[in-house]
């Protein structure tokens, strides 16, 4: 695992630790849906429905998302199971992983 992925994992465990990520596919569809969604992060080993469902529900309530990790490296790093989807809902935190995000993919592209 690269450093900036640390990085990423980091800050949702942050997030998860001040009470600011709604996680799994209930949780994540109402926080994205009522407006309390800075950013979603799904799994990109999700499957193709679920991406699909996540991504055409961020679209319609302009919530930024990221495909980044697999569901148990991101339920490992919020202390819980497998999840697909979670919700960031504090804006700079989201941020925070958005901008990490980046450089993973920097990274990727060099």
């Amino acid at each position: 695992m690269r450093q900036s992925s640390d990085k990423v994992y980091g800050l949702l465990s942050v997030a998860m630790k001040a009470g600011s990520v709604a996680s799994g596919a209930f949780a994540a569809g109402q926080a994205i849906g009522s407006g309390k969604a800075f950013l979603a992060v799904i799994a990109e080993d999700a499957s193709g429905n679920t991406k699909k469902k996540f991504i055409n529900s961020c679209e319609y309530y302009q919530v930024p998302f990221i495909e980044f990790g697999k569901k148990e490296q991101l339920g490992h790093c919020i202390g819980k199971d497998e999840r697909s989807i979670l919700a960031v809902t504090n804006e700079s935190l989201a941020g925070a992983v958005m901008r990490a995000n980046r450089e993973e993919e920097g990274q990727w592209r060099k």
